[in-house]
């Protein structure tokens, strides 16, 4: 295999990667199908998570159409919480437990697909919601078989939880943002119907190709899986190995569709333009589901949590709160500057896919050319100008950097090591941008 030079082995390194690809359906009309994917995994009684405002929409009667067709019985849960905290994902669990159900359904974006991930564990498995959740601030435990099944359908694009084994909430008892993150948490089915894009209000459908384009960086610039540990057991490799030849793949596509799609998308909205939004956002969850995410990922965790007055329109939501999309670009051109001199080959490549002029440029500038270009898409989508867009100040920075470095699942994913004065510095250059 021809691979760059980030990829060569050092001594101690991991010379093996594993590709766990989700089980998708892509397409106009995928939603109406449900019904049989649900009959064909051998359900009868299932929970149906979802997200009270799309409750209200006719993708709801879609669904529940089809699970009536093939006689398929649903409990429904809508108490989601957008940016769900820990209480919420113990209602659901809760909830699910006395329905009884032989498997989940879930229909709505990242928050209502993690909540019914959760649900779904708790109720399989019941433990202490610490025993399964990340360290340092729960124990990592892994869930001790598979799941019941769970069929995941979006209608949203940017987290791409149908395609991933994480769960991401605040935990309010701590004042901090964390996860859960194994294998079997992965959905059985993700589908995947443009159309459930129709009603996303411009900023929401903002905020979401922003993380698409997120995930696809920070994957593509991730630490080498050959620069990460050789498991003890190889049988137990993390999800987030590290970026590879498969993700890198994945994510240098994704880099393209939103950069050629995202502002027209939001200023002449479309269903061609938004089917091309939808596949990047599933491209991106092949690439961040096996390599993992990093900094400005890490960093989006202390924003959500820290946030005081940011109001963000279009958002189902009377509380401050930076939607994760937001949380996470916001810190993103900073990170892509840093990124620059440490790994310009690769900064490269994503620039060429994003049709920056790199002429007469030396390739440690390129980083920074695409920070040039991603604050340009920041402003054409009407995202916050940086950290005080979110109604931060530099007193928040102490704050923020304290917050950040507890998250080491991502931190640790980053390809460079990084100390408190780099965390630190990173905030300061994501104050503002223009």
């Amino acid at each position: 295999m021809a691979l760059t030079p980030f990829f060569y082995p050092d001594k101690t390194g991991n010379s093996v990667f594993s590709i766990e690809a989700p089980r998708i359906k892509f397409g106009t009309g995928a939603l109406a199908e449900v019904g049989w994917d649900a009959k064909a995994l051998g359900l009868k009684n299932v929970a149906l998570i979802v997200d009270p405002a799309v409750r209200a929409l006719p993708l709801f009667e879609t669904l529940t159409g089809s699970l009536d067709t093939v006689g398929i019985e649903y409990t429904v849960f809508d108490r989601i919480v957008i940016e769900p905290t820990e209480r919420s994902m113990l209602d659901a669990a809760e909830f699910a437990t006395e329905a009884g159900v032989d498997g989940f359904i879930s229909l709505g974006g990242g928050s209502t697909i993690d909540t019914a991930k959760v649900a779904n564990l708790l109720s399989t498995y019941p433990a202490d919601l610490k025993t399964y959740v990340n360290k340092p601030v729960g124990a990592a435990t892994p869930p001790p078989g598979p799941l019941k099944p769970h069929i995941a359908c979006p209608t949203t694009f940017g987290t791409a939880s149908e395609s991933t084994g994480i769960a991401v909430f605040d935990f309010l008892e701590l004042n901090t943002k964390t996860g859960i993150a194994h294998r079997h948490l992965r959905p059985t089915l993700g589908v995947l119907d443009p159309t459930a894009l129709d009603s996303l209000p411009p900023l929401v459908l903002a905020a979401n190709g922003f993380d698409v384009f997120s995930h696809a960086m920070e994957s593509l610039t991730a630490r080498s899986h050959r620069r990460h540990a050789v498991p003890e057991d190889p049988s137990a490799r993390p999800l987030s190995q590290g970026s590879n030849p498969f993700s890198d793949l994945h994510c240098l596509e994704a880099i393209r569709i939103i950069g050629e799609n995202l502002v027209r998308a939001v200023e002449t909205p479309g269903p061609a333009v938004r089917e091309n939004l939808m596949f990047a956002g599933m491209l991106a969850g092949l690439g961040f589901g096996n390599a993992g995410c990093h900094i400005p990922h890490g960093m989006s965790y202390a924003v959500a949590g820290l946030v005081r007055d940011y109001y963000p329109e279009g958002w189902r939501t009377n509380t401050a709160m930076a939607p994760h999309g937001i949380a996470v670009i916001v810190n993103a051109p900073a990170v892509l500057r840093m990124l620059s001199s440490v790994q310009p080959d690769l900064m490269a490549k994503a620039a060429l896919v994003l049709s920056v002029d790199l002429e007469e440029i030396e390739p440690e500038f390129a980083g920074d050319l695409i920070a040039d270009r991603l604050v340009e898409m920041m402003r054409d989508c009407d995202m916050p100008n940086g950290l005080m867009g979110l109604g931060f100040t530099e007193d928040d920075i102490d704050a923020l950097t304290q917050k950040t470095m507890p998250q080491r699942r991502l931190l640790d994913n980053a390809p460079m090591i990084l100390e408190e004065q780099h965390i630190r510095g990173l905030f300061e250059g994501a104050m503002r941008y223009w």
